[in-house]
């Protein structure tokens, strides 16, 4: 009995706190007109001072090497205690696996690989490359430009003057050692070029975001091109060293072949009329010399053949799911997030000045 008259007596208390507690931000009820309404002017400033941000993305399905298959046919066995051919440090299994291209995209070289690249602003007819764009047409939030104003003019005072600081397309760009626009130009292409790798379809989504559509669609299909590029020389590599090395011995074989025949025929134009048994052996000996240069350089040849399919077998296929298309309309800002976070803080914010001014956010936190 005594329990439930404690747990009345509680519920009261608990309800005239809540009602002290409307009554107390009733009565500052002005002061939320001023600061919501401040925040909402505040917050649509800041907001429509953002520039503009498109986003394109491509899609690709990679196809997977035979290699790849195996592999992992072989991880799975492993799984189960089971161990499937004699290869047991996985020498022949693909080393660059879809799920890497991230990392490679993130790479310092893949990254100043896309300075060069020719784009052409949406209002513009003259072509520059990436990185000259990046360096110089990109529009800012009017307070960080007046930041980088005063910072500039102080450092600058005490900076001494870096003639190494030259366009990246006048030079041949050094990945080991990268001047210093060159490294915060990288850093800006690693925040506005995503790639992302499905784990299950392995389908490979490139993601670029820019403040022009046109270059955001360019630089999209630019790296998608780059990406299958690098991925078609590297699953290829081998191959091709195959095939070059088997045109050079083909082309030393036609050579010695030639130069066989050359002796063949010269010596049997020489000795036409001559009977000499010593002569027809020494005919007989030539034509067998060059028909046996003729046979290496006919395998040779057969080589080169197969060294070329070989390499249009390795080269990778690739199926395009989604193309790069100029987009209508930009991605971002969000100006109602923006607006949403910005009056929530501030009530928040007054909410709890309110609450401490009236001595109500102890009691409300359970605090003595």
């Amino acid at each position: 009995m005594n329990d439930e008259i404690m747990n009345k007596e509680q519920q009261e208390k608990q309800t005239i706190d809540f009602m002290a507690l409307f009554r107390s931000l009733w009565k500052y009820r002005k002061l939320y007109y001023w600061v919501l309404g401040i925040t909402f002017v505040l917050a649509l400033i800041y907001a429509f001072s953002l520039p503009k941000v498109y986003r394109c993305e491509v899609m690709l399905a990679p196809e997977l090497s035979t290699t790849r298959t195996s592999n992992t046919l072989t991880s799975l066995a492993r799984s189960f205690g089971m161990r499937l051919g004699n290869n047991t440090m996985g020498g022949n299994s693909e080393a660059l696996l879809p799920t890497l291209y991230p990392d490679l995209m993130n790479s310092v070289d893949f990254k100043t690989s896309l300075f060069d690249v020719q784009v052409c602003a949406k209002d513009s007819v003259k072509p520059k490359s990436y990185y000259d764009y990046l360096l110089n047409d990109q529009k800012r939030p009017w307070w960080s430009a007046i930041k980088s104003g005063i910072m500039g003019a102080v450092f600058g005072l005490f900076a001494s003057e870096d003639t190494t600081e030259t366009s990246a397309v006048n030079k041949k760009v050094n990945p080991f050692r990268l001047t210093k626009k060159q490294t915060a130009i990288a850093k800006m292409i690693d925040g506005r070029v995503v790639c992302d790798v499905d784990q299950k379809t392995l389908v490979i989504t490139i993601d670029v975001r820019d403040q022009d559509p046109v270059i955001c669609a360019t630089l999209a299909d630019s790296v998608k091109e780059r990406l299958q590029q690098f991925i078609t020389d590297y699953r290829t590599n081998k191959a091709r060293i195959d095939y070059e090395y088997n045109k050079k011995l083909c082309a030393e074989s036609k050579v010695r072949y030639e130069k066989a025949r050359q002796r063949y025929v010269e010596f049997a134009d020489a000795n036409q009329d001559v009977v000499l048994q010593s002569v027809r052996t020494r005919i007989t000996d030539l034509e067998n010399e060059m028909q046996l240069m003729f046979n290496a350089y006919q395998t040779y040849v057969t080589q080169v053949q197969n060294s070329e399919a070989q390499v249009q077998q390795e080269t990778p296929a690739f199926m395009t799911l989604q193309s790069a298309t100029v987009p209508i309309k930009p991605a971002g800002p969000n100006k109602k997030k923006y607006l949403l976070v910005f009056l929530f803080l501030a009530f928040v914010a007054t909410t709890t000045y309110v609450l401490y001014k009236e001595r109500l956010l102890k009691p409300l936190l359970g605090l003595s």
